[in-house]
């Protein structure tokens, strides 16, 4: 690629937003060239607003440092001077969902790490691996919005990537019922220990919200692109449990499966060995190599060992067994910061790239 797509990100200073900013550091295809916030950070540069709050335990990389940041509800001079924005501001849903959809009105697309979108009809909720055919909805959705260009696509819940991945594979057999429990980390709260000391040594069997995503939005991953809107998927029934554990980064999920054709051990192993996608297929920069990853020790995966595997962008499986009321069990695990926010949603970028839907303007 002979010149970068130029970026902005708009909630750039909250921990998402900063995974976005260390995630685009010397990308091979895209250039963070504006970052934007809320008007108390704007005016500032970027490493004077993150003073004291940069949550990463790596540096804070050289080439934004000195960038000023812009009010994020100055739609048109943020719009002006970017190719496509990251959306991953702490805003009220209804708020959210008009800020995002000025943006696309200006023609600049959009990929939201935010849940506002995640039930709008023509607006695309993707896992590149498993659902990039819902792309095809941009087209309505640019007709509402009066725009040839713009768009929102968004990301899904952090939780679900822990075990929809490790499903998906396994569609041929027809799954009809899945009970999952996520063990989520502090960071899917954007708070570190400092923050959230309460958290040291507990254990908190509650998080707001997140059993009904984790149970409904994989059946619109899952669904089908139908007159420019997706219609969820029917099956397989999905109850789940979400719970908030110690652990910085990584979610991991304990998961009970029944279905219509029940496949052997063999058949499970081989399907996630072999399992690739879109991203696979295009070598897209930011792809792991290997999908999902399975674990032959007893005591695999683990969050803390595993959950960087494949730059953190793989997800991980283990402990398969059959079951004696369903028909297996098996534990998964995905990095919540990576995988399942900022670098689900620059994976989602570069496939929007790679199939035309981002150009530069």
């Amino acid at each position: 690629m002979t010149q970068k797509l130029k970026v902005g990100i708009v909630g750039g200073t909250g921990m998402v937003g900063q995974r976005f900013v260390q995630l685009l550091d010397q990308h091979p295809w895209f250039q963070v060239t504006a970052i934007a916030a809320s008007s108390g950070s704007a005016g500032k540069t970027y490493e004077e607003s993150v003073k004291g709050r940069w949550k990463l335990s790596t540096p804070i990389p050289e080439d934004v440092k000195s960038i000023v940041v812009q009010d994020a509800s100055k739609v048109e001079e943020v719009a002006g001077g970017v190719d496509f924005i990251f959306c991953a501001v702490d805003m009220k849903k209804e708020e959210i969902k008009a800020l995002e959809e000025a943006y696309a009105k200006t023609g600049t697309p959009v990929v939201s790490n935010n849940s506002a979108h995640r039930w709008t009809p023509d607006v695309p909720m993707v896992i590149p691996e498993i659902n990039p055919g819902h792309l095809e909805v941009i087209e309505a959705q640019r007709k509402r919005l009066g725009t040839s260009t713009g768009f929102i696509a968004v990301k899904p819940n952090c939780s679900i990537q822990s075990y929809v991945p490790a499903l998906h594979a396994l569609q041929e057999f027809n799954p009809t019922t899945v009970v999952a429990s996520t063990y989520q980390a502090i960071s899917g709260a954007g708070k570190n220990f400092t923050d959230w000391p309460d958290m040291l040594d507990n254990v908190i069997p509650y998080i707001g919200g997140e059993e009904e995503k984790s149970e409904q939005e994989p059946l619109r991953i899952w669904g089908s692109v139908s007159e420019g809107e997706i219609v969820k998927a029917s099956a397989p029934h999905i109850t789940t449990q979400c719970i908030r554990v110690p652990v910085t980064d990584g979610h991991l999920a304990t998961v009970f499966v029944s279905f219509e054709n029940k496949p052997s051990k063999e058949e499970i192993l081989d399907r996630w060995k072999n399992y690739k996608g879109r991203p696979q297929e295009l070598e897209l920069p930011s792809a792991p190599k290997q999908f999902i990853t399975y674990f032959e020790e007893e005591n695999r995966p683990q969050t803390k060992l595993d959950r960087d595997i494949e730059r953190g962008m793989g997800v991980s499986a283990g402990r398969l067994r059959e079951d004696s009321l369903y028909d297996f069990k098996f534990v998964g695990l995905s990095h919540n910061t990576l995988r399942g926010a900022a670098g689900g949603a620059v994976l989602i970028a570069e496939l929007l790239k790679a199939e035309g839907y981002i150009q530069a303007k």
